[in-house]
């Protein structure tokens, strides 16, 4: 098993994405790993990828998911990329557990 896609911190953790925008319905889809073996987190959205609204809809369904408010979920870089970094704030251990659980059923190496 590869690594996990997100790494923890002292405020929260930090996720991979990989996001598809005009997905057909907003979804975390799992874990896949790159063909460089990074591991990332496939999040599909409905939203299209202009003026941001993909990011934004990404960000409402990690925090909807996550049960963390809106404002606790920030994107760090890959704004204009399909490969995202996100913060997310909050307990680590439980967003960390949360996570699991919601890609364990989707994990795809």
């Amino acid at each position: 098993m590869a690594q996990l896609p997100w790494r923890y911190s002292t405020d929260g953790i930090s996720v991979a994405l990989r996001v598809t925008p005009r997905g057909g319905r907003d979804d975390i889809d799992g874990i896949e790993t790159l063909s460089d073996g990074r591991s990332v987190v496939k999040v599909r959205v409905r939203a299209i990828a202009d003026g941001g609204e993909a990011n934004r809809a990404v960000t409402e369904l990690l925090a909807k998911a996550l049960a963390v408010p809106k404002g606790r979920v920030k994107i760090l870089s890959g704004a204009t990329s399909r490969l995202k970094q996100v913060a997310i704030e909050g307990d680590p251990r439980q967003l960390g557990e949360t996570l699991r659980q919601l890609t364990a059923f989707n994990a795809k190496d």
